[in-house]
């Protein structure tokens, strides 16, 4: 099981979001999602989301807030543990990222970009200010078969 961290930074009322559109074989190809990535060796989660945030960014996190852990299991991918994080102060200069294209995305647009469903579970979670919660999403291919919300279903 791959361990990885993400994180929804919002400036008002847009996100920054990762449109996935550059890696070869790459599970999110063509799907909007957070920033963040694979921990390296000997890092906690927090290293991990400030030294993606910054490889993928440019952007300094000041503050975060640790959301939730979203357990990923798929018939196709690795199955993946990750840290869920957001955050509204941060500094810095947004760069170019080799994963895909970074873009500020106004919130009342995101249920129209190509996600994972999953990522519509827990995003909703984030913006309806969701205490802390563990979501555990299992996929057949890219469609979303059962969630379960702290241990009970939820589709």
């Amino acid at each position: 099981m791959k361990v990885t961290t993400l994180c929804y930074i919002r400036d008002g009322g847009k996100w920054l979001l990762l449109h996935r559109t550059k890696k070869d074989h790459d599970e999110n190809a063509g799907k909007w999602i957070g920033v963040g990535g694979k921990f390296e060796k000997g890092e906690s989660p927090e290293e991990c989301l400030v030294r993606e945030v910054r490889e993928e960014t440019g952007l300094t996190l000041n503050s975060y807030k640790f959301r939730g852990i979203v357990t990923f299991i798929s018939n196709v991918w690795d199955d993946e543990m990750m840290f869920l994080y957001t955050s509204d102060d941060f500094s810095g200069e947004l760069t170019s990222c080799d994963e895909g294209d970074l873009c500020w995305v106004d919130e009342d647009k995101l249920d129209t970009l190509p996600m994972w469903e999953g990522d519509k579970v827990f995003f909703k979670l984030i913006k309806d200010e969701h205490e802390f919660f563990s979501l555990k999403l299992c996929y057949e291919g890219d469609a979303l078969v059962s969630a379960m919300l702290d241990g009970k279903d939820i589709i």
